[in-house]
């Protein structure tokens, strides 16, 4: 590490726990963020400003005006120009010493492996079903951890797949909900409250601080700020992580 670096994360390194060995780690460590919107757009601002050393944006299409109520990297001098530069761009002013790659896809079968492959860990802040199963899927093939992270409205709920040892998503979800739709009601807060819950989920699992959530699913409804956790059970039939 670096003065920089210990100057810089001085507040962080001296949570019980992490230190200057949890922040090499960090360092060290690689992370595919699926897409860099409202969840991820958070999500990913918290790893880089902790020092995670590699981020990888993974997000097509252009800024929209629909998309600024809850996109914390991206502003309106950008509307009509890709999301994934932008993003990125913003990363690198908040913490110079991270690197961050921007990937102008989403996430299809014929990328998903590549992206996968390059990276210790996966954020799936997708907002398509279909999207998020096949992360999943590669993520438990390669043996990656995947956080997901996901909202509806007021709601907000975050699992952790720890491939071979927790239930995967596809045990959660065996196919997509019938009729589900990219546009969705919600707040931007929505998306702050479960993309830094996902940081921090992240940060444990990359640094060794502390045991993240396994074979649990955190919900949280922001309506009443009730938080509760609820067992989720592998199931041997799984087609994605029933043979592991």
């Amino acid at each position: 590490m670096t003065d920089v670096e210990r100057a810089m994360y001085a507040w962080q390194l001296d949570v019980a726990g992490f230190g200057e060995e949890g922040q090499r780690r960090l360092k060290q460590a690689s992370v595919l963020v699926s897409r860099c919107g409202g969840v991820g757009g958070h999500l990913a601002a918290e790893l880089a400003m902790a020092g995670v050393g590699k981020i990888v944006l993974a997000h097509a299409g252009n800024l929209r005006l629909d998309d600024l109520n809850r996109q914390v990297l991206m502003s309106h001098a950008g509307l009509n120009t890709p999301r994934a530069p932008q993003a990125a761009e913003r990363l690198r002013a908040l913490n110079p010493c991270a690197r961050v790659e921007a990937v102008e896809e989403n996430v299809t079968p014929e990328n998903v492996n590549r992206l996968v492959e390059n990276v210790d860990a996966v954020a799936c802040c997708a907002p398509l079903f279909e999207e998020r199963l096949l992360l999943n899927q590669e993520a438990v093939r390669q043996k990656k951890p995947l956080v997901d992270c996901a909202m509806f409205e007021l709601e907000a709920q975050l699992v952790t797949v720890l491939p071979g040892k927790t239930a995967c998503l596809a045990c959660l979800y065996p196919a997509p909900p019938p009729a589900w739709q990219r546009r969705f009601p919600v707040f931007g807060a929505v998306a702050g409250v479960v993309g830094c819950l996902g940081a921090i989920e992240l940060i444990k699992l990359l640094s060794g601080l502390a045991l993240p959530l396994e074979n649990q699913m955190l919900l949280c409804d922001l309506r009443t700020l009730a938080f509760r956790k609820v067992i989720l059970l592998r199931r041997a039939d799984c087609p994605v992580c029933g043979g592991l």
